[in-house]
């Protein structure tokens, strides 16, 4: 069982960073600076916190070169703060050792090709076809459909379905309560009611790829939904089908986007954002919170949809303007004809 505990030397050495005080000092946890004790190692990454350095009782802070001048305690200098508190984090980590081997009450296939160094918990069930590589953990009472191939590394939370045909890439995260591979919407009208299209594509995730808790990623109707390398989608997140997300884009809670939409590298899209089907958004771009995304995006930027909260009265008054625009519009064209034609005579 690896250490809890990690002297200011130690912390310095493995973040590459300068220290400053006594390197003796031993750190047992994280904690903001707000409630930091003298054990515990604390961060700031946000100037308006900045205040709190003169009153932290923290062991040790991490902070900029900007902010060193700012606190007379043990200090851990780096370039970001906020990445370097990232890294720490990984050494305090709570989460269960990782085990090897098949439980009893697991059920995996004959056919199944399980690597000596994966773990496989109870209840968990893994169908005909799949390659499960070294170092992967399918958590209890998870189901693995057909064909999957889940690489090395990916750790799989407990009560996640995969369906058939999943490819899972190396050093994934994939939370509870996730669905990889469902049915995507597809249906064709007839005389009546609606007929089913069978969805005859996968889903494929590339490498260090994070999916949170209650996310949906719909297979794809003939080629594949793509998650490329280094995406994180946060929390009850829908993928429709034939999806492309670009590497490193990052989206939040209660996004939903709809089918055969390609989202470009290096994107970020806030929470409960909504993006219609076929639509392309390019690289870089940055959609914020709630915006409703109807039409492609061709060019990298922050882009945003609706409006600001505002007092309920004043939202009623100018809902009621927002109905008269297009008359208003009209009469200001009106106007600015008249006015060129008197000046025209």
């Amino acid at each position: 069982m690896r250490s809890k505990s990690y002297t200011l030397e130690y912390i310095a050495g493995f973040l590459s960073a300068e220290l400053q005080g006594d390197k003796d000092v031993v750190v047992n946890s994280l904690a903001t600076l707000d409630s930091a004790t003298s054990e515990q190692l604390s961060f700031i990454s946000n100037k308006r916190y900045r205040k709190q350095l003169a009153s932290t009782t923290a062991g040790a802070v991490l902070l900029s070169p900007e902010d060193f001048h700012c606190f007379s305690g043990n200090a851990v200098v780096c370039d970001d703060p906020y990445l370097a508190y990232a890294q720490i984090s990984q050494l305090f980590d709570s989460a269960e050792l990782r085990t090897v081997g098949i439980c009893d009450s697991a059920s995996v296939h004959p056919s199944v090709v399980v690597a000596a160094t994966a773990y496989i918990a109870e209840g968990a069930r893994v169908a005909a076809g799949c390659v499960i590589a070294d170092d992967v953990v399918i958590g209890a009472n998870t189901v693995v459909g057909a064909n999957c191939h889940v690489r090395k590394g990916t750790v799989i939370q407990a009560n996640v379905t995969l369906y058939h045909n999943v490819s899972v890439g190396e050093r994934c995260l994939i939370h509870s309560g996730s669905v990889i591979g469902a049915d995507g919407f597809g249906f064709a009208k007839s005389g009546d009611g609606w007929f089913k299209i069978a969805q005859l594509g996968g889903v494929v995730i590339g490498d260090n790829v994070e999916v949170g808790a209650c996310t949906t990623i719909d297979r794809g109707a003939l080629d594949d939904t793509i998650i490329d390398s280094g995406v994180i989608l946060d929390n009850q997140i829908q993928i429709a089908h034939n999806v492309h997300v670009g590497k490193n884009t990052a989206i939040a809670a209660c996004t939903a986007v709809a089918g055969s939409t390609k989202i470009g590298a290096q994107c970020t899209i806030a929470g409960a954002c909504g993006i219609t089907g076929h639509v392309t958004i390019a690289d870089g771009t940055h959609i914020t919170a709630m915006s409703i995304v109807t039409k492609s995006i061709v060019e990298a930027g922050v882009y945003s949809s609706g409006t600001g909260m505002m007092p309920n009265k004043q939202w009623k008054k100018n809902v009621v303007r927002f109905r008269q625009l297009d008359d208003l519009a009209r009469r200001i064209k009106s106007i600015e004809d008249e006015i060129v034609e008197i000046k025209g005579s």
